[in-house]
């Protein structure tokens, strides 16, 4: 899971927006949204075009904005190994939070939507973390992401209008809810991988720094 998390930094600022500080995020402050890669050959852009292909027809001349739960459908959220080859994902059965944010990405691109890299820190429950462990650990796969009852999770955001965004959850299928930041599933921080000059987001009743943790306020009762 989350190919660059050892080798390489994201040299970003980091924001503090309440009394959560640092420590929401800190295990996670340097790393990059997960990839797919590519061979530069055939087998990868056959698969490649299979998920555009798939995602326009069964799109069948909807809504663009329609969040693409064939892909949740299609695959199980699950442990994964990188790196993975786009020729490789259709011979899966379960992909990782990183994977499935990356193939919702390239079906928005494709629809022609303004979209980005969503990478969030969720609180859970230890009992939910010790379960996840014990399965990432079966499959050799990493689990950095889970630290006590808080996860490192990756989603994709859209553009819906200019800088305000969606966020969609790729491995549960559904788009988020911006003003759930406490208790079970809650999202604490957020940073969305952008170009260095483009502006800035609002997600909900949160501002969004490009390429910068922010630690999510609860809203007021």
């Amino acid at each position: 899971m989350f190919s660059d998390a050892v080798s390489k930094r994201v040299d970003s600022a980091v924001i503090y927006s309440n009394g959560n500080g640092c420590h929401v995020f800190e295990p996670w402050e340097s790393w990059h949204p997960s990839t797919v890669s590519h061979h530069g050959k055939t087998c990868c852009e056959i698969a490649r075009e299979w998920i555009a292909d798939t995602d326009f027809a069964l799109l069948n001349g909807g809504n663009r904005l329609t969040g693409p739960r064939w892909l949740r459908q299609r695959f199980d959220w699950g442990p994964g190994i990188y790196p993975i080859f786009w020729c490789e994902v259709l011979k899966k059965k379960k992909l990782d939070c990183g994977v499935h944010a990356a193939l919702a990405q390239e079906v928005f691109t494709r629809r022609g939507i303004r979209s980005y890299r969503a990478q969030l820190v969720q609180q859970f429950s230890a009992e939910a973390s010790a379960t996840w462990h014990s399965s990432w650990t079966n499959d050799k796969a990493i689990t950095d992401w889970i630290r006590d009852d808080r996860i490192y999770h990756e989603g994709c955001a859209v553009e819906i209008d200019e800088g305000q965004l969606k966020l969609w959850d790729s491995s549960a299928g559904c788009w988020m809810d911006p003003k759930t930041v406490s208790g079970y599933g809650a999202v604490l921080a957020v940073r969305i991988a952008a170009r260095e000059h483009h502006r800035n987001f609002v997600w909900g009743p949160h501002q969004i720094l490009v390429n910068r943790w922010v630690a999510l306020k609860p809203m007021a009762t």
